[in-house]
């Protein structure tokens, strides 16, 4: 029992001792664990510790990255933004006060928005801020900040009138409680009609005329075709109206009719350039109304919760006041002009119409942006032009042929141009020595001709004989009308002739015959002409004055087609004043004889410069027919040459070598249409002498010296004799000039050997030998050495024997004499007979002095001499006399 009670405690002992050892493992094992426990815990903390530190570096790295990326997007979006203004707002529309000045567009481009202040974000530069008006919409101003609001209004209205063409924006003033003083600084615009202001009361009627402006606009303007102004302009490149903007500031409550009116302008004046800028006024809630609140605190764009904005101070009133004047002064000097361009058809549509029914063209454009055509045909067919000098006359001339040159070919349209006052604007239609190229229309180009009354007259009788010619085709082909007769004859060449006579009072002034003739030629080619095709256009500064128009109210009746320049008196009818309010560059057209109902204002464009005609004229004169040929140019300070002349070309000796049979003396060129020379005839007959009768040396010379060389070009050598003698040393060296280039077929006298001249050739008159032609100049000086011994002759006995007989034995006297007092002396006193004296040229001899043994009928020609002409009469051809240029020296 003890036994077992010991091994019992012996096993309870081992027991409790593997126990304790297993307990004691165990406990240094937790203890370790403790230990290392503890020390994770530390670490842990000190990690927790260091946590916190780190990740506020890192979050703060993170935010500076943030705010650093912000910043500089929000300055890249100021930058942006600010370049956006500048696009938006270009120039003054955008521009600072300091250095501002006015950089208007073109009419056709919106102004763009407008500058009222600045929006500041954190510390990027300041941002423009803009405010659409112009084509966009209306502003409404509210606000306790009332100097903040009349500089916001003071703002919009000096850029829009920079930004604009001068004149293209118009503003209306209502200011009931100053009384137009919020808007005095424009006062200047006045002047141009530019700025109106309405009274108190009159909001109503401002109201009711937008309304109609822009009912108007809606229905003439755009038609239907465009839906804006804007949209107009951007498709044809032209903005025919204006832009209204109506600038309301206060007044009593509006009516209901006022309220609708307004609404009527909110809801569609934008479309139509027509703009409110109101304050004190409630405007409807409307997409195109733009508020600004303009508090103490500070401005908002877009009503209460817009945009901050600081405004810009109010534009310095000097600036106001000059832009203002400068815009007016520009205004009331006129709109620039419109590209010639705009009248001319695309190039490959030039000479495409036809004008066998009429000639129709552009002239300019109207108030529309349409243009205006002028017409000529059966009705209206022909045109009177008015307008004092520098009005545009003789642009719109240019500009009115260019249109009708490049849509009609030389075989539709020719022609014929006459100005009567000082210039050679007109001779680049023709060849010329710096410009070869000729306009292929033109047959005719008279200018300088204020002088020469005869051209005139002349061209009126060439038309009325092409007149008659066009009348007897049309008779014989049973037709009435040029297009009949073009139908029934297409071989024929039946172009439309139109007829430009600049300063046509100089033709019909006086009372003398060329006037009377002049008027009537024209009286009968206006009333006959337009079923012809042959249409005239006069053009004058005035036509008050004109006498030989009295009384010949069929005359003017013709003219229809009225065109008045500014201030253009009498081209209109009596009541109809529309000319005198005309800007430059501006024309009425009326097409019913001046009557106002016919009034059209166009718009005319540039086209007299060298540079903007040439340009057409080259181009047409490349399309040129192969045998077109240049116009005839007739300037009237001009001297011909002999050499140049058409007639003198054509002179030729026989074929066979023998004199001819009836030679010709050509004189001097005929003032007419085709360029003739004046030719005396010189057969076996009586009288067949020439006097030329004046003092100017040159001139006498010249006619002398021009018969004597188209006199040897018809003679083969040596089958003609040139007797020169010159009796007047200022006449010796054009005499020995024409001497030496006759050469061997010619002799030379002078004073001492004259009388043998003479006495020879009287002799020699007994039978008919070669062609003998005595060129005496100055013959009147050998009057004292002329006597002869006695028992024989005189000299002068001798002179008339030969003037008597010699033209049948083909003996010729070609004389100067210094006076027609002398040349009757010379032919045996005051009662002597003139018939030997078959022709003559008399220059500075008056026609009085001709008297009626020279020239038919009773008192002499009406002749007035002047420089460089002459009067030439020969007595087997003329009834009239005919006034020739002599040519001027062949040296």
């Amino acid at each position: 029992m003890a036994d077992r009670r010991g091994q019992l405690a012996a096993r309870i002992r081992e027991t409790l001792g593997e126990a304790l050892g297993a307990t004691r493992t165990r406990l240094s094992a937790a203890e370790a664990d403790l230990t290392a426990g503890r020390e994770r815990l530390t670490r842990v903390r000190r990690a927790a510790a260091a946590v916190p530190q780190r990740v506020g570096a890192q979050r703060d790295r993170r935010l500076a990255e943030i705010d650093a990326r912000h910043s500089a997007r929000i300055a890249r979006l100021a930058r942006h933004a600010a370049d956006a203004a500048l696009l938006e707002a270009p120039g003054c529309a955008g521009a600072d006060w300091p250095g501002w000045t006015p950089t208007p567009t073109r009419r056709a481009e919106p102004p763009g928005a407008l500058r009222i202040g600045t929006v500041h974000i954190d510390d990027v530069d300041p941002v423009p801020a803009l405010v659409p008006l112009l084509d966009a919409g209306h502003v409404h101003l509210s606000g306790d900040d009332r100097a903040g609001c009349d500089a916001v209004v003071s703002a919009l209205l000096l850029r829009a009138a920079g930004r604009a063409d001068p004149g293209a924006v118009r503003l209306i003033g209502y200011d009931p409680e100053h009384l137009g003083g919020g808007l005095a600084g424009f006062a200047p615009l006045g002047t141009a009609g530019l700025l109106t202001f309405v009274g108190p009361g009159g909001l109503g009627g401002l109201l009711d005329d937008l309304v109609e402006q822009i009912r108007r606009i809606n229905e003439t303007v755009l038609a239907g075709e465009h839906g804006s102004l804007r949209e107009l302009a951007s498709a044809t490149g032209r903005r025919p109206e204006p832009w209204r903007v109506a600038v309301l500031l206060g007044g009593d409550e509006l009516s209901r009719h006022e309220r609708g009116q307004l609404e009527r302008v909110v809801r569609a004046g934008a479309a139509c350039g027509v703009h409110l800028v109101v304050r004190g006024i409630p405007l409807p809630d409307d997409p195109t109304v733009t508020r600004v609140v303009a508090g103490t605190s500070g401005a908002l764009i877009g009503g209460p919760s817009g945009l901050p904005v600081r405004l810009d101070p109010p534009p310095p009133a000097t600036l106001v006041t000059e832009t203002c004047r400068e815009i007016a002064a520009r205004v009331n000097a006129g709109p620039p002009p419109t590209p010639f361009t705009d009248l001319l058809p695309p190039p490959e549509q030039m000479w495409r119409e036809d004008s066998a029914s009429g000639l129709t063209a552009p002239i300019g454009e109207g108030p529309h942006g349409r243009p205006v055509r002028l017409t000529l045909g059966d009705y209206p067919p022909h045109a009177l032009i008015g307008g004092p000098s520098g009005t545009g006359k003789t642009n719109l001339i240019f500009a009115w042929i260019g249109a009708l040159a490049a849509r009609y070919s030389p075989s539709e349209l020719e022609f014929y141009l006459l100005d009567f006052k000082e210039g050679v604007s007109f001779a680049r239609f023709a060849q010329g020595r710096r410009d070869p190229s000729w306009l292929p229309h033109m047959r005719l180009v008279g200018i300088n001709v204020n002088t020469d009354r005869e051209f005139g007259l002349a061209l009126l009788r060439f038309l009325t004989e092409e007149l008659r010619r066009r009348a007897d085709a049309a008779k014989k082909h049973e037709v009435t009308k040029l297009a009949e007769l073009r139908a029934v004859d297409p071989t024929g060449h039946w172009p439309r002739i139109v007829a430009v006579v600049d300063e046509f009072q100089m033709l019909l002034a006086g009372r003398d015959v060329v006037a009377r003739e002049a008027a009537d030629l024209l009286e009968d080619l206006a009333r006959r002409g337009r079923s012809q095709g042959i249409h005239l256009v006069l053009a004058s500064q005035d036509v008050r004055g004109i006498e030989a128009l009295w009384g010949r109210p069929a005359l003017v009746a013709q003219f229809t087609l009225r065109i008045a320049l500014p201030k253009a008196l009498r081209i209109l009818a009596e009541r109809n004043d529309a000319a005198q309010s005309l800007p430059r560059w501006h024309a009425v057209v009326n097409a019913e004889s001046g009557m106002v109902e016919g009034n059209e204002v166009a718009r005319i464009p540039s086209a007299s410069d060298w540079e903007t005609w040439s340009g057409l004229q080259h181009r047409l004169w490349r399309m040129r027919p192969a045998d077109a040929a240049p116009a005839r140019l007739f300037d009237g300070d001009a001297i011909p040459r002999l050499a140049e002349a058409p007639d003198y070309r054509a002179l030729e000796a026989p074929a066979d070598g023998s004199a001819p049979r009836s030679p010709v003396a050509l004189l001097g060129e005929i003032i007419d249409v085709q360029s003739r020379s004046a030719a005396l005839r010189l057969p076996r007959a009586p009288g067949r002498n020439l006097a030329v009768l004046g003092t100017r040396v040159d001139e006498a010379c010249a006619v002398l010296d021009a018969a004597a060389r188209s006199l040897a070009r018809q003679h083969p050598p040596g089958t003609a004799r040139f007797s020169i003698a010159c009796l007047d040393p200022d006449a010796d060296p054009i005499a020995r000039a024409l001497y030496e280039d006759l050469a061997d077929d010619a002799a030379w006298y002078d004073e001492e050997t004259v009388g043998e001249l003479m006495a020879e050739t009287a002799d020699g008159l007994g039978g008919a030998g070669s062609p003998h032609y005595l060129l005496l100049f100055a013959v009147d000086a050998a009057a004292g050495t002329l006597a002869a011994p006695a028992g024989r002759r005189t000299g002068l006995e001798q002179l008339r024997r030969i003037l008597h007989d010699g033209p049948e034995r083909r003996t010729h006297v070609l004389a100067w004499w210094r006076g027609v007092a002398r040349m009757r002396a010379d032919l045996g006193g005051p009662a002597a007979r003139t018939d030997q004296i078959g022709a003559w040229v008399a220059l500075d001899a008056h026609g009085g002095e001709l008297g009626s043994s020279l020239y038919p009928g009773t008192g002499g020609p009406d002749w007035y001499p002047r420089p460089w002409r002459g009067l030439f009469f020969d007595r087997a051809v003329h009834r009239t006399g005919q006034v020739i240029i002599p040519y001027g020296p062949s040296r």
